[in-house]
């Protein structure tokens, strides 16, 4: 991986995390459209650089995420379920991490999802999260382990379950998504050093300029995200999800095969 193409995934990473779309989904497909090179530090920079976009929150809400202590342990809750099924499935995800036709069905059938969303859950005006609502929420956010399903939409779509509005349910999955993917960086790295491996200073450099870069992405596209979100529900990335999931399943399939990253 070059400067070029860290700051090509950087740039996707910072615009999508916070987007019912899937970041990681994005990532993948841009990583086998522009070649870079198949091997674990991609998949370490493609977990690593959404801690980067995910501290824009903690920035863009610094009042409002250091809360109560009883807010801390309702986000712990809804954050365990990730902690559960991520130990026991780490292997099988990192598989699914290498496949874009795995990115191209979900996309696919989330999007045919997030068409019905609004008519199944409306928009509430609650915006009060239980202990029992969190873990609901956590339990939903464990579907984005699977490429292309997106994090933010899953944990979205589990908060207006819920009854949460909108908007609630948005921002509570910014905020579950810190203890999230702290965690999930921490493991990957973690792993990535037990298998021996040792990051040079290109790519230390590559993960720091992913990171900055993403982060500052993050800050310009969240808030917009949440006005238009509020006001107009998920319609169009309903059909944005199925346009990209169809156009990337005819070209591997019918034009050229899309290379695992």
């Amino acid at each position: 991986m070059n400067t070029l193409q860290a700051l090509v995934l950087a740039i996707i990473e910072g615009i999508t995390e916070f987007l019912p779309i899937s970041s990681t989904g994005h990532m993948i497909i841009a990583s086998s459209f522009f070649g870079i090179e198949h091997d674990e530090f991609t998949k370490l920079f493609t977990i690593v650089i959404q801690l980067g976009a995910i501290l824009s929150v903690v920035v863009l809400y610094f009042k409002r995420f250091f809360q109560t202590l009883e807010f801390y342990f309702k986000l712990f809750v809804a954050f365990l379920p990730a902690v559960v099924f991520g130990l026991l499935f780490s292997k099988k995800i990192d598989a699914l991490l290498e496949n874009p036709v795995t990115v191209a069905v979900s996309l696919l059938l989330g999007g045919i999802l997030l068409l019905k969303v609004d008519d199944w859950f409306g928009n509430s005006k609650n915006t009060e999260i239980t202990y029992a609502k969190g873990l609901k929420i956590g339990l939903f956010q464990c579907l984005a382990m699977i490429p292309g399903v997106s994090r933010s939409g899953a944990s979205i779509v589990g908060g207006m379950s819920q009854k949460l509005s909108r908007t609630a349910a948005a921002e509570f999955s910014f905020f579950l998504a810190v203890p999230t993917m702290l965690g999930a960086t921490v493991k990957k790295c973690y792993d990535y050093y037990k298998e021996g491996l040792v990051l040079t200073d290109d790519q230390v450099n590559l993960l720091i300029i992913g990171n900055i870069v993403a982060f500052i992405v993050a800050l310009l596209a969240i808030k917009g995200f949440i006005g238009y979100l509020s006001k107009n529900g998920f319609q169009v990335f309903g059909y944005y999800r199925i346009i990209v999931g169809v156009v990337l399943l005819l070209i591997h399939f019918f034009i050229h095969p899309l290379s695992v990253i």
